[in-house]
């Protein structure tokens, strides 16, 4: 979940309504979508922060089963391309709770009628299991972190309604306590994650598992398609069991997934109006994650694209100081062509002999204090490595030293606050540059109306930038989490039983 009260909560995937029954196998679940300026600050889905901690002519895919084929589906409600939520049912009769969808988490929770101390639970549904005639017992201790807050509970088993379908004993969190102020106001009840076992707490078979292994599917594949069209319509729909070749208008390009946890694979280089940003050249991990709203990436990418689009920063002393005193020698030295790992040790910034990465640690966070300011080498190495991609990036794009020597003044002056928005002036959408993800050989354009949020109505619109800093060390980083507004523009194939992600230009 994103962590800092700065965001917006923009990232959520609930269901809103069930439908009548299977639709040969399809399961689909419709997806309602909520506003980012409903209630303030943000949260939904386990993303950034959960990544820190890291615990961690149509034409489609012949092999994955269409909406002919046996499968579900589940409507989604949207609300101004920010949330999107539907609806859930436990036990018999089915008690409804609207729930996220995650793919970034794995777990399935929702309140307990035995949460007697916390607000939040006052205020959503609660399970109550004297209710149900297919409740099991099980009381198992469960405590879940997700970045912008926690809850506690125990394992409970009972039926779980998804669409048409009803998916037998399945265990499931009920959540007792729920002290964040991030689930005192959210929208959801609960959370229904989709991501692998692995990451789920207690052993516990996840809710799409036991859809598969009850035989409840056609294929052991599910799909998103987001309606980013707010005010037209269905939010959008998830598919369990296939496609919907309506929702997308393209064949898919597939890529393996490289690290089963969450729904990750390799991507490639990021491209800001048609132009290299160089951290991601040779390969950067991603992840889809419906329950992020954002697109989160490497403070180094994110200050680049800052400064296009002209979305201001926090002041860096650090930055401004490696610029001045280091950055002709750093250009030096890549002329000479020094091993741009070794430059900074080299210049004495950084203490290591290889290589931190500049995914090395929360630009700012300052752990090694080595003078009277407080300024530590962990912020100097970071900023000293970020130069060297940016100014390796530029001569590669032959610019002479002194414009290079000003654009990475400059970008001092863009590097983001990490995990916090950024707004822009909507007046410039027009002249914003398009920014490309790189993945399987195929680049993914997305427009300024795609990645900038607007708030509001009329003169009193506020524009927010879809770009939130986040870095995470080598070997799991760089890392860049992919959500609902990557998702939104490009229709997303889940493919558990091949293990691969596919991408589309969404209808």
């Amino acid at each position: 979940m994103a962590a800092a009260g700065h965001l917006m909560l923009l990232s959520c995937v609930l269901l809103h309504a069930l439908l009548a029954g299977p639709a040969e196998g399809l399961v689909r679940v419709p997806l309602t979508k909520r506003p980012v300026d409903e209630d303030g600050p943000v949260v939904a889905g386990e993303d950034a922060q959960r990544l820190l901690a890291w615990r961690h002519g149509l034409v489609y895919n012949a092999d994955v089963p269409t909406t002919g084929e046996k499968g579900h589906a589940v409507a989604l409600k949207n609300h101004l391309n920010a949330q999107y939520y539907g609806e859930v049912g436990v036990g018999t009769p089915p008690q409804n709770f609207t729930v996220i969808f995650d793919t970034g988490s794995a777990d399935f929770w929702v309140p307990s009628s035995k949460c007697f101390l916390s607000i939040g639970c006052y205020l959503h549904a609660s399970y109550k299991a004297s209710k149900s005639a297919t409740y099991k017992k099980n009381g198992k201790r469960v405590a879940l972190r997700y970045g912008t807050g926690a809850i506690s509970g125990y394992l409970s088993q009972d039926n779980v309604q998804v669409g048409g379908v009803v998916v037998k004993n399945q265990d499931f969190i009920e959540a007792t306590r729920e002290p964040s102020i991030t689930f005192m106001f959210r929208k959801f009840d609960g959370i229904l994650g989709l991501g692998f076992k692995e990451i789920a707490r207690g052993g516990v078979e996840p809710v799409w598992y036991n859809m598969v292994n009850q035989h409840l599917v056609g294929s052991p594949v599910f799909s998103f398609w987001f309606n980013r069209h707010a005010s037209e319509g269905q939010g959008g729909e998830i598919v369990f069991g296939g496609i919907d070749p309506k929702h997308h208008k393209e064949e898919h390009k597939y890529v393996p997934v490289t690290k089963k946890g969450y729904w990750q694979f390799d991507m490639g280089d990021v491209l800001i109006g048609g132009k290299s940003t160089g951290l991601c050249t040779s390969r950067c991990a991603a992840i889809a994650d419906s329950g992020t709203s954002l697109l989160v990436g490497p403070t180094a990418i994110i200050t680049q694209i800052n400064e296009k689009i002209g979305a201001p920063g926090i002041f860096s002393q650090e930055c401004k100081e490696v610029a001045s005193q280091y950055g002709q020698r750093i250009l030096d030295l890549l002329l000479n062509e020094i091993d741009p790992t070794k430059i900074c040790p080299s210049v004495g910034l950084c203490t290591h002999s290889g290589t931190q990465g500049v995914s090395n640690g929360s630009f700012g966070i300052r752990t090694v204090v080595d003078d009277e300011t407080g300024r530590s080498n962990d912020a100097m190495c970071h900023v000293c490595e970020m130069a060297v991609m940016w100014a390796k990036n530029q001569l590669a794009q032959d610019q002479t030293q002194d414009l290079i020597l000003k654009y990475i003044n400059t970008l001092c002056g863009y590097i983001p606050s990490p995990m916090g928005e950024s707004s822009v002036d909507c007046k410039r959408l027009a002249s914003m540059p398009d920014v490309a993800f790189s993945i399987g050989g195929k680049k993914f354009a997305l427009t300024p109306e795609q990645y900038i949020l607007k708030i509001g109505e009329g003169d009193a619109t506020k524009c927010i930038s879809g770009f939130v800093a986040m870095d995470i060390p080598p070997p799991r980083g760089p890392i860049w989490i992919l959500g609902d507004i990557f998702m939104g523009a490009y229709h997303t194939v889940f493919d558990y039983g091949k293990m691969k992600v596919g991408f589309a230009k969404a209808a």
